[in-house]
């Protein structure tokens, strides 16, 4: 999946607006310089530590995504694996995370950014690179393409009305019933099946078991083990997705609840993202 990488490292640094020594430097490798809304993203972090640089707490990166206004599209705060208190000077930091690219009405290149922020206080550390101000450091760009370069699926049966986060109108998830059928065109060649969701864990011991359906034939099963929104990825074979134009996967949970009070739903698993990329 990483071949043609594209690779984007921070350039020397210029543009600080700050006396403080740099802590580290930045990169970040992209699996692919083009992604279009909804797509996985495979993102690959690295931070060169400074010789010198001592952290005495742990930070969190920060990675936007901005417009050519400034405007920031969407964003990628998280915890590194490893966390910055135990960096050591000298030592190189990598790891990788697939996210999704958010439901944003735009489309063409963005920049990205990327950064270092005390969560409890806001404060953001200099680093190596180019600094775009307020310590925000230009790691390189990606090309967003439109929803309809991927693979469009349909939700049939099965599932309930789309929901959104007050807090975060760029989170969207459905709840499925006891099964839930997602149609599309059949790609006819090997194809990667992505699934981000999530299971009520305090309501099923032991955790629903899912089964994983393709054009009427069981591909997989997985515990839905997890409170929080977990990704997983099934490969399928050309020939199981079968003959026809259209083709379908049916997500199936043993066993169901009913929503809260005043809430009569059968709800299966909570699916974030779903998408299946032609290989």
């Amino acid at each position: 999946m990483l071949a043609g990488a594209l690779v984007i490292v921070a350039a020397a640094c210029s543009g600080n607006d700050t006396a403080e020594p740099p802590v580290a430097t930045p990169s970040v490798t992209l699996n692919k310089s083009s992604a279009a809304i909804g797509s996985p993203l495979e993102v690959s972090y690295k931070f060169q530590i400074a010789p010198n640089a001592s952290i005495d707490s742990d930070y969190l990166v920060f990675m936007h995504v901005i417009g050519p206004d400034g405007e920031k599209l969407w964003q990628d705060d998280h915890a590194p694996k490893v966390p910055t208190s135990q960096w050591k000077p000298g030592q190189t930091v990598g790891y990788s995370r697939l996210v999704f690219v958010p439901n944003y009405p735009y489309i063409g290149d963005a920049e990205i950014r990327v950064g270092l922020y005390d969560p409890s206080s806001s404060k953001r550390l200099a680093m190596g690179g180019t600094d775009a101000g307020r310590q925000e450091y230009v790691v390189g760009k990606l090309n967003i393409l439109p929803q309809t370069d991927n693979i469009f699926l349909i939700h049939k049966d099965g599932w309930h009305s789309a929901e959104v986060d007050p807090n975060n109108p760029l989170l969207e998830w459905q709840w499925t019933q006891k099964a839930a059928t997602i149609s599309f065109r059949n790609p006819k060649r090997d194809a990667t099946f992505y699934l981000e969701s999530d299971a009520r864990t305090d309501l099923f011991n032991p955790p629903q078991q899912v089964v994983v359906k393709v054009a009427g034939q069981q591909i997989a099963t997985f515990a839905a083990d997890s409170r929080n929104p977990a990704l997983r990825t099934f490969e399928i074979k050309a020939d199981q997705f079968g003959t026809e134009d259209m083709s379908e996967i049916v997500l199936e949970v043993d066993r169901t609840f009913s929503g809260a009070t005043g809430d009569s739903r059968e709800l299966g698993i909570r699916v974030y993202h779903a998408f299946v990329e032609p290989k």
